[in-house]
């Protein structure tokens, strides 16, 4: 993967594959490195899969909130001349691409959320986090999935830099804070783009009532479901989430 991440202005990405872009919105405790199925699947399919790193940490505090994150991506879209493109996210990533839908639909072809925030108040951890404690941040990391193996010591200790670093923590409950502000339910009846909805049946942290508000409230939405997967479906069944979001695309001529 390292080999394909780009540095462009202020813009650092991985970009591979060539055809329509697949712009991918990574979580709020989530790296690149979570959508590597997708990454590896999608450019043998004649797609090119574009991965922006999101400045959760290097925008001024005052401006680290969910409306200028989704500022950058469209700064992000323009700068690379994509076009319109097909925006997936997770978590809050699913929340950065429904608000770029929202405000930007011209260059929005078609949207994919996974365990998105948006609508469920506590989607963004409402006990979180405590600083120094390894244990308890063990726990967090393993609940985000169905299967605890899935937290790999990688992903745990990713979470307890960013948890330890205060600079990065206040960032992360600020950005958290601005989605939990932008609750999106009155506007998602006025957004046509098609939307495909992909779930864990598990997801604890965004329950499958989310799922099914989304899908009710999106007028142009489909919703899959992926049994034994919580929060994270890309990690956890990345062939299953894979195949879904494909026929998908064929079904949808996209």
């Amino acid at each position: 993967m390292e080999e394909h991440i780009k540095q462009d202005g202020k813009f650092k990405y991985f970009e591979k594959g060539e055809g329509t872009p697949i712009v991918i919105l990574h979580g709020l405790m989530g790296g690149l490195s979570n959508f590597d199925g997708v990454m590896s699947y999608f450019p043998q399919k004649g797609y090119k899969v574009v991965v922006p790193e999101l400045p959760l940490y290097d925008l001024p505090l005052l401006k680290t909130n969910i409306k200028n994150i989704t500022k950058y991506i469209k700064e992000f879209i323009d700068f690379k001349s994509y076009g319109k493109v097909i925006l997936v996210g997770n978590s809050l990533g699913g929340h950065v691409g429904l608000l770029t839908t929202k405000l930007y639909p011209e260059i929005v072809k078609a949207l994919v959320i996974t365990g998105s925030s948006g609508l469920y108040e506590s989607a963004m951890g409402e006990s979180y986090p405590k600083r120094g404690d390894y244990e308890y941040i063990k726990k967090k990391a393993q609940d985000v999935f169905y299967d605890p193996e899935v937290a790999t010591q990688e992903i745990i200790d990713d979470v307890y830099s960013v948890v330890n670093d205060r600079s990065k923590l206040i960032r992360t409950l600020s950005i958290a804070k601005s989605a939990i502000r932008h609750n999106m339910s009155k506007d998602l009846p006025n957004m046509e783009t098609p939307t495909c909805i992909i779930w864990g049946r598990q997801d604890q942290v965004t329950p499958p009532q989310v799922a099914k508000d989304f899908d009710k409230l999106l007028p142009d939405s489909e919703l899959f479901w992926i049994d034994k997967c919580g929060h994270a479906a890309m990690m956890e069944h990345p062939d299953q989430f894979n195949q879904i979001l494909f026929d998908w695309l064929e079904k949808r001529k996209l």
